[in-house]
């Protein structure tokens, strides 16, 4: 039940391509290829990645730790999911591989910062000795 707007696309983009990417089994073909959500899907997911890894230099008390654990645990769940499907979607894996380890490393950071801040304010304070 595709669309007209996706079959007009895929249509033109079929006069482009080349004639040695129409056989059966080639990549513009494929169950997974670039006539599918299965190729797509990831391609764009990538910017979860590279957000990611751009915040890494954020300061770690800007971090959410609410949002890191949410993408990690997606990132799992996922990472899990393109392995049970048919066709198993490698490149679906891949980004969610990486986007679980991207959040994981955050989560990591967050924690640290907030274990050393309790460490830093549970510490006493030592008296400074009054001259008399």
């Amino acid at each position: 039940m595709a669309s007209n707007v996706y079959k007009a696309i895929i249509a033109s983009a079929d006069k482009v391509v080349p004639k040695s990417w129409h056989a059966p089994g080639s990549l513009w073909n494929h169950a997974a290829g670039p006539k599918t959500v299965f190729f797509w899907a990831p391609c764009f997911k990538w910017g979860l990645v590279v957000a990611g890894l751009s915040d890494l230099r954020r300061p770690a008390d800007q971090l959410s730790i609410n949002t890191s654990a949410s993408l990690l645990a997606t990132g799992i769940i996922w990472s899990r999911y393109s392995l049970v499907i048919i066709p198993k979607n490698y490149a679906l894996f891949s980004v969610n591989v990486f986007v679980a380890l991207t959040q994981m490393i955050q989560l990591y950071r967050a924690w640290d910062f907030n274990r050393k801040k309790a460490l830093t304010e549970a510490k006493p304070v030592a008296a400074t000795p009054v001259k008399a």
